[in-house]
């Protein structure tokens, strides 16, 4: 029979329980599998956001928000689509519920031991996946599912988080899997070339400069300031093309109104052709980026 058989709240930062729901379970194998999901509630800050481990006949799911990470142990044939909408739904309730400043004040495990109730209650409607009130957000969990399914964890993972493994792996860190970026295309290599080549011209212009000003006290020093910030902001967008940030596509237009400031104050030094080169590619890289959307995303030019 598939069913959800335990859920817990815990806060990443450091692990601690901060609710779960009551269970007398004895069964030895169910038993390991908790002591698994206890010793990832650990490490979930090291781990995407949305995670699976099978482990024999069961299966532990996670996902983590807002400082926040929701567990449950599940029989091993139990819908993924059900399991994840089921942690969803404890997600949104415990936001309601509870303020950030109040879980992060949180000093002893299980604080909040009263939200077993709504724990308790919704695993039994998600024991009972015929019931309509399952079904809410049922179609849209499949879709989100489908476009970015959650990291399967492997052995490997788990040992180290059992403590087998001589450090944390960081395969982890900045990037994570479910936000890897969609393959290069042709023209964010081109784009990404010419960018470049514009830092390059930008940041040898700017050593040209200085030695001006280093030669004749009358050269304008604003150029070589000029020169400089237009080379950081080609670098910066090369930059944001390769890698997800936060904000990221609002970043590459402020990188490109910077390229086009610095290069309106180098009117004089250029022609009206080096200076629309300048503004095209920076434009260009800035369509790029905003192109290039993390793996399983729909396009969000505010990400």
């Amino acid at each position: 029979m598939s069913m959800v058989l335990f859920a817990s709240v815990v806060r990443v930062e450091d692990g601690l329980p901060l609710s779960a729901s009551t269970d007398y379970e004895q069964d030895k194998e169910l038993l390991e599998t908790k002591k698994h999901l206890k010793g990832l509630s650990k490490k979930l800050g090291q781990f995407p956001d949305r995670c699976t481990l099978k482990a024999g006949s069961y299966n532990v799911n996670f996902t983590s928000s807002l400082g926040v990470g929701y567990l449950m142990v599940c029989t091993s044939n139990y819908p993924n689509v059900l399991a994840f909408c089921f942690l969803d739904e404890l997600q949104r309730e415990f936001i309601v519920t509870y303020d950030r400043k109040r879980i992060s004040s949180a000093l002893r495990p299980y604080s909040f031991i009263e939200f077993d109730t709504f724990i308790q209650k919704t695993k039994q409607r998600y024991n009972s996946p015929r019931s309509l009130s399952t079904k809410i957000n049922l179609a849209d969990m499949q879709m989100e599912i489908k476009l970015r399914p959650p990291y399967q964890l492997s052995p490997e993972d788990l040992r180290a988080v059992n403590g087998y493994s001589a450090h944390v792996p960081s395969k982890y860190k900045g990037l994570a899997p479910s936000l890897m970026l969609e393959p290069v295309s042709l023209p964010g290599v081109v784009s990404c070339v010419l960018s470049v080549l514009c830092g390059g011209l930008n940041l040898l212009r700017g050593v040209h400069a200085i030695e001006s000003v280093l030669q004749n006290d009358e050269e304008d020093f604003n150029y070589v300031i000029a020169f400089f910030l237009g080379t950081a902001a080609c670098l910066y967008q090369c930059y944001l093309f390769a890698y997800f940030a936060v904000w990221r596509s609002s970043k590459s237009v402020l990188a490109f109104a910077l390229v086009c400031l610095s290069n309106m104050y180098l009117y004089e030094l250029r022609n009206m052709w080096q200076i629309l080169f300048h503004v095209a590619v920076g434009a260009f890289m800035t369509l790029q980026i905003r192109l290039r959307q993390p793996l399983g995303k729909a396009p969000d030019y505010n990400v």
